[in-house]
């Protein structure tokens, strides 16, 4: 029977030959890539990822499609919508990607999108990570495997969106919000409000048929707690809520549309065009999307939140009031058989 100090040393020998292994893979893969791309261009040839893309402006939708490359995004849960999330944003060319999630890829997983089966045992940000480097290295990555909740995690997660921006020590420019758990939510909502840091909420229901997404800019918008949802207002822990073998349905499409809606509406809010959503929902059983605004309530729980409307009103206060001018117009008749 081998000995602790054998057993010991067995493991350092597989941790090297990991390492070894690893490192040939990286070697074999990086032949492969594209040579990164220092400026976006708009010619048209088989050859340029961005051709179509850069389309756009010669369309006339954005007048500046080559400023995604300066933008910050951070993803805060990298599964059914976070993955497919960052997928779509990194083949946009989005400047640099911030993932945070703790869990780890699952076969349960298979029936999403993006994650592959030889994924499975890897920390959903590495394999995130991987596969996203592969569609496009020009885009930055920053990944965090923890669980933001906790105190230590959510003082760095503050840190780093605070200053984790394509320039170090900037902000990001997006928080993105693709958690599972209104726990998570409510940290996330926590520090962007501490912060004024604004962010998108996203959510896919537990039956898989309906979802939504919403902006959330604090002081002028309702933020999460300002309306929040039974099992928060109710102060009960989300955790008894969960049963032995009982787990939430998960479509694919579903969360794919949740997906491309979010992802939609970030690029209309960093590039400018169209109109911005505060809020879209998506009901798939009669394919409903009900949007409408909702302002910030003055009594919301979050102190930070309240701090935010007071300083959102002082600058609605000093903002320059425009004049409008009513100029009245001249009422023409139209000519009759007495002149008039």
């Amino acid at each position: 029977m081998a000995t602790v100090e054998e057993l010991k040393l067995r493991v350092r020998e597989l941790e090297n030959e990991l390492i070894k292994c690893k490192q040939k893979q990286c070697a074999m893969e990086d032949a492969l890539h594209r040579p990164k791309i220092d400026k976006m261009s708009a010619e048209v040839v088989d050859s340029n990822p961005y051709s179509r893309l850069m389309a756009l402006k010669r369309m006339g939708i954005v007048d500046d499609y080559e400023k995604i490359r300066t933008y910050t995004v951070a993803v805060v849960g990298v599964g059914g919508v976070g993955s497919v999330t960052a997928e779509m944003l990194t083949r946009c060319g989005i400047g640099k990607l911030l993932l945070f999630d703790y869990d780890k890829v699952e076969l349960a997983n298979m029936n999403r999108l993006f994650f592959q089966p030889h994924q499975a045992g890897l920390s959903k940000v590495e394999a995130a990570e991987h596969t996203l480097r592969n569609i496009n290295p020009d885009v930055s990555f920053e990944t965090h495997n923890y669980n933001i909740t906790t105190m230590d995690n959510f003082t760095h997660f503050m840190d780093r969106i605070s200053r984790g921006g394509l320039e170090e020590g900037m902000p990001v420019d997006l928080v993105l919000s693709c958690v599972d758990n209104f726990e998570a939510r409510m940290a996330i909502n926590t520090a962007c409000n501490e912060l004024g840091q604004i962010w998108m909420e996203s959510g896919v229901s537990e039956n898989a048929v309906s979802g939504h997404i919403q902006l959330i800019i604090p002081g002028e918008t309702a933020c999460f707690a300002c309306a929040p949802p039974l099992v928060v207002a109710a102060n009960i822990d989300e955790k008894t809520l969960k049963r032995e073998g009982v787990c939430a349905a998960s479509l694919p499409t579903t969360m794919g549309v949740v997906a491309g809606i979010l992802v939609q509406n970030v690029l209309k809010y960093l590039l400018k065009f169209g109109t911005v959503s505060y809020y879209l929902g998506y009901n798939a059983m009669q394919d409903f999307f009900p949007t409408m605004a909702m302002k910030a309530n003055p009594q919301c729980n979050d102190r930070h939140c309240r701090k935010q409307q007071e300083e959102y009103k002082k600058k609605e206060a000093e903002r320059p009031k425009v004049e409008v001018i009513e100029v009245e117009e001249e009422v023409v008749h139209e000519d009759n058989e007495w002149g008039e």
